[in-house]
């Protein structure tokens, strides 16, 4: 196959996948009217919804940013025993079924000495809203890892070793020169995370289960009225998702660099 043939072949998948991707998005916008939409998007069952959505993927993704700046810095620059087997358990929830980590946390935080001892103490993870942020990190701490790991990846050592040999202790160093380095992938890697929260369906479902105006998110939202025929609210709160990935991806794109999920 000739060069320009082969370029024509590559070209016509790019526009034939992005025209399939278009055309199913459109779908939802065509199924309502303005009007509908405007309408729908101010009932209380999408208001609750979206601040739901909002407040919990806001907490999730703030642990997440605690656990993945120190968890992708390790992973990173230092070598220690086991390193590749620690990776891969971290990276576990990736290739996990959202539903089958849903299960996992609902056994874990259910009628078990864990769950027993926080209940005691008034933590409860089933069926409630703290639930929702649990599954929400479990889901999406991996993919804040992965793009925290490949961000201090792509700053040169060299820095570091230059501002320890002017004196920087090695947390100096980390908070005053890694750190403002990894500003640009800190900042995708809190976007993507929130958005993931937001869309976060199958784990929260599973241990928090849906019910409405309760732990009603978005996600559940969409579920919960499509399964009784409200198919207009249904669409409003799938059209805020679809506005939600859009924004997330072109921060990534925009701040991300050579940051990488996968």
């Amino acid at each position: 196959m000739e060069a320009r043939t082969f370029n024509q072949f590559t070209g016509v998948s790019v526009v034939v996948m992005a025209a399939f991707i278009v055309a199913v998005i459109g779908m939802l916008a065509i199924q309502t009217t303005p009007a509908a939409l405007v309408t729908n998007l101010q009932s209380a069952e999408i208001l609750f919804s979206i601040r739901l959505s909002l407040l919990t993927a806001t907490v999730s993704s703030i642990m997440s940013m605690i656990v993945a700046v120190p968890t992708g810095y390790a992973l990173a620059r230092t070598e220690f025993p086991g390193k590749s087997f620690a990776e891969t358990i971290v990276n576990v929830p990736l290739a996990l079924p959202p539903l089958v980590a849903g299960v996992g946390l609902l056994l874990f935080f259910g009628h078990t000495p864990i769950g027993d001892v926080l209940n005691r103490f008034g933590i409860e993870f089933v069926f409630t809203k703290s639930g929702i942020v649990m599954a929400q990190f479990l889901i999406n701490v991996p993919f804040a890892i992965r793009i925290m790991r490949s961000t201090f990846d792509g700053i040169n050592p060299r820095y570091e070793h230059v501002a320890k040999t002017l004196g920087y202790t090695h947390a100096e160093t980390f908070r005053k020169v890694t750190l403002p380095m990894a500003k640009n992938g800190f900042l995708a890697s809190t976007a993507i995370t929130w958005a993931k929260g937001m869309g976060e369906f199958g784990a929260v479902l599973m241990l928090a289960g849906a019910t409405r105006m309760k732990t009603e998110t978005l996600p559940i939202a969409v579920f919960l009225n499509m399964s009784s025929g409200e198919i207009e609210l249904a669409i409003a709160a799938a059209i805020i998702l679809v506005i939600v990935s859009f924004v997330a991806l072109y921060v990534l794109e925009r701040f991300g660099g050579d940051a990488t999920i996968y």
